[in-house]
């Protein structure tokens, strides 16, 4: 996610720019004599002023600790996390110095003693700082989103592999269960011929035997007789002619 569309930068520009106004107001009262009329009122809006801003560094601070249970799902890192820290944390320094001066009803002196000390009220980085941790900031920004993106490329092509080899294992898993059809139906196929098959010896079989039954019982006992020696001497000769040439 870009600063620009972060809801943190968002706010924290916001934040921002009520500080700067807060610090031009400040300058202002040191430079307003004391006990007068614009003074007082100068001094009511400084207040109510802090106390807008530390209630909105408040509610910040609460963002960032809902971000830092989950960083991955808002997308940043514990490195982003401590640069947002440090810079609530600057803002309610500055704020609550410039409560503490207005309560105590100082007046700065001297521009350059003004100017050294309202740096130390303010605690505010010099340029050189600033730059370099803005482009220090600004830097590790850009490589977190690239390596972000890369990631998700990655992700979304091994997802992409992963769907690949699933397409491809249901298409030979139906290859399969067609084939597993094709045997079943054959084999029943087979089965039905089998059993007509048996059916029709059964049926000649139960033919055969009321045939010989009857024969049998047309010839009787000699006839019966008579048929076994002729079915013996003619095991005897097939015997004979199978095994013996």
């Amino acid at each position: 996610m870009s600063s620009a569309q972060d809801p943190f930068y968002i706010v924290k520009e916001e934040i921002q720019e009520s500080i700067d106004k807060l610090q031009s107001n400040f300058h202002k009262w040191e430079r307003i004599p004391p006990d007068t009329g614009e003074q007082v009122h100068l001094t009511k809006e400084l207040l109510a002023g802090c106390e807008s801003i530390e209630w909105q560094v408040d509610e910040l601070d609460k963002a960032i600790t809902v971000a830092a249970r989950d960083p991955a799902w808002y997308g940043i890192n514990e490195t982003e996390l401590e640069k947002r820290r440090r810079w609530t944390s600057n803002a309610r320094t500055q704020v609550g110095n410039v409560k503490k001066s207005v309560l105590a009803g100082k007046s700065i002196s001297g521009a350059a003693g003004a100017s050294e000390v309202r740096r130390e009220l303010m605690r505010m980085p010099n340029s050189t700082e600033t730059d370099r941790y803005d482009q220090y900031g600004s830097q590790n920004d850009n490589d977190f989103a690239q390596s972000e993106s890369d990631r998700q490329l990655l992700l979304i092509k091994q997802q992409d592999e992963e769907l690949d080899e699933l397409s491809k294992s249901v298409q030979r898993i139906g290859g399969v269960g067609l084939t597993i059809h094709d045997e079943l139906v054959a084999q029943e196929r087979i089965i039905d011929e089998l059993g007509t098959e048996m059916d029709s010896t059964k049926n000649r079989l139960d033919f055969v035997q009321k045939k010989v039954g009857m024969v049998m019982k047309k010839a009787g006992a000699k006839g019966q007789i008579m048929m076994i020696c002729f079915l013996v001497v003619l095991f005897i000769i097939l015997f004979v002619l199978v095994f013996l040439n």
